[in-house]
């Protein structure tokens, strides 16, 4: 604090001064008080314009920064707007400082409005620019940005590379990623990492190993073998990551927490719940404690299997080691519980959260969506709008669509429908489709659920079509459901659950013949398939 001190530089009094120095004084820029922080902020602020004191451009870009992390985005815009001719430098404060803090399109905006102003790119923009590219999938920006560097010869720059490599693997382009890292001059371990990161969250685990393998003059650091023991894990590769346990210790690289924490949590990610807890039984015999992290990565393998007691446990050791207060192991004890059938458990753990994120939210609503308490889903969806409203996102209007459908509350379900493209404008996907389909479904209004998937500006896929077929049999309505079948048999032609259900509708309404027809067609059709597969 004393060395920001000396750094500001102000027109004034001394006593002026003094009053800003005990407002730094006195407050907390750390994570845990972004209330304060942001409240000592703004009283600063407001003293320099009462004052009409002008901050030197070192502590405007303090303040901004201060402003972007305690998510004051309107008010470390003002300040930079303020700031008298910005050249190219506060520009690359301000777009550095909404990438790293997560405000991806805010950092992309704001590159545009510099570009408007005619300031051209340099090597030091372009990382926070590609960042914030790979984070919105926007490839058609950074494969501009790719250009701009050859063009301008920055692609020697290690922190680009790195930066294109990365921008490149979060937007499912691998193979463009590589060439960049094979047309680097110099080698260099980040690089590495991010490629083989790039080459993990793909699937591509293996790959990743080769060109570890085949890179000599970079010895793989520890980050570098928990990327690959994450990727093999969510492989369910149980083989490959005890051989990667034990290249680690060949090269002098222990693994610590965070490598038994990859593992669990590759595994649950790949639904081996089973090898996840077999994995965290020998991380406690090797004398290891469980973090935060590890505990919110196995409690979905809990919730998964409905293993309630060793879910218990893992929150009676979260309480004695002080995780529990953490937000992601509240928000997976939360969804635990919620998926246990325990849903006063989950709203009483809930309740005691004094920091929720989305996915906090979206786990109580659907919690209670799931188990039938339509009305409380409802009434927590509509209490995150008011008080935290910025956090929904689309799993929490299907959560809440889930509830109307449950609840039959067609009127509701439609106008939440609305709200979601015309308030928060965010595009209907499957899921959401899916909901409406099974709410006005399960209400009767078959026809409209019919057109509505009609008029889908996306493919249909076999949960819309099965929300529709379901109904079907419940309102008696053969020919919608014959329409529904036939789109079932396509997308899924080895599922006899669908065919059954219409067969079962033909028998609900009494058309027996039809029932035997259909019957004795779908046989006819698994018999000829069998004899050409044994012909061949």
């Amino acid at each position: 604090m004393h060395s920001l001190q000396k750094t500001l530089t102000f027109n004034g009094s001394h006593s002026k001064n003094s009053i800003i120095y005990r407002l730094f004084q006195s407050s907390s820029f750390g994570i845990n008080a972004h209330d304060q922080a942001a409240h000592k902020g703004k009283l600063l602020h407001a003293h320099l314009i009462i004052n009409g004191l002008t901050p030197s451009k070192h502590f405007a870009a303090k303040l901004i920064s201060l402003y972007i992390e305690t998510k004051q985005l309107c008010y470390a815009r003002k300040v930079f707007d303020n700031i008298p001719e910005p050249n190219i430098y506060r520009w690359i404060a301000l777009i550095g400082a909404y990438s790293r803090h997560g405000f991806y399109q805010e950092a992309l905006n704001v590159f545009y409005e510099m570009q408007n102003d005619r300031l051209k790119p340099n090597k030091y923009v372009i990382p926070s620019v590609l960042k914030a590219c790979g984070h919105v999938f926007d490839i058609r920006i950074g494969t501009i940005l790719h250009s701009m560097s050859l063009r301008h010869s920055f692609e020697g720059d290690v922190v680009v590379n790195t930066a294109l490599i990365d921008m490149y693997a979060k937007c499912g382009q691998v193979e463009n990623g590589r060439k960049v890292f094979d047309g680097m001059k110099v080698e260099d371990l980040v690089a590495l990492n991010a490629m083989v990161l790039g080459y993990a969250q793909h699937g591509f685990a293996k790959e990743g190993f080769y060109l570890v393998e085949r890179i000599r003059d970079i010895k793989p650091d520890l980050v570098t073998w928990n990327i690959l023991i994450s990727g093999f894990a969510q492989g369910g590769d149980r083989v490959m990551v005890q051989k990667l346990f034990n290249l680690m210790s060949k090269n002098g690289e222990e693994p610590d927490v965070i490598s038994w924490t990859s593992v669990i949590s590759g595994f649950v990610q790949s639904f081996h719940n089973a090898p996840a807890f077999d994995m965290f039984r020998q991380m406690l015999e090797h004398g290891f404690h469980p973090n935060f992290a590890t505990i919110s990565s196995l409690l979905p393998a809990c919730a998964a299997t409905a293993n309630l007691r060793f879910g218990r446990e893992l929150h009676g050791y979260a309480v004695v080691t002080g995780v529990e207060e953490d937000v992601y192991v509240r928000t997976a004890l939360v969804d635990m519980y919620s998926k246990c059938c325990l849903i006063s458990e989950a709203r009483l753990v809930f309740s005691k959260m004094h920091e929720r994120n989305a996915i906090t939210w979206n786990s109580m609503i659907f919690g209670y969506a799931n188990h039938g308490y339509c009305d409380e889903a409802i009434e927590l969806f509509v209490q995150m709008e008011k008080t935290e409203g910025k956090k929904i996102d689309h799993l929490s209007f299907t959560a809440v669509l889930t509830a109307c459908s449950h609840g039959q509350l067609v009127e509701l379900g439609q106008r939440l429908f609305r709200l979601m493209q015309e308030k928060y404008k965010i595009v209907p996907r499957l899921e959401h489709y899916a909901c409406m389909i099974d709410l006005l479904g399960r209400a009767g209004k078959l026809s409209e659920a019919y057109g509505m998937i009609k008029t889908m500006p996306i493919e249909p896929d076999l949960f819309v079509w099965g929300a529709l077929l379901g109904a079907c049999r419940k309102h008696g309505e053969i020919d919608l459901a014959e329409i529904a079948a036939r789109h079932l048999a396509q997308l899924e032609p080895k599922n006899t659950a669908n065919h059954m259900l219409l067969s079962n509708l033909y028998a609900d309404v009494g058309s027996w013949d039809s029932a035997a027809k259909f019957r004795k067609r779908k046989r006819s059709k698994l018999f000829s398939a069998c004899s050409w597969i044994e012909a061949v």
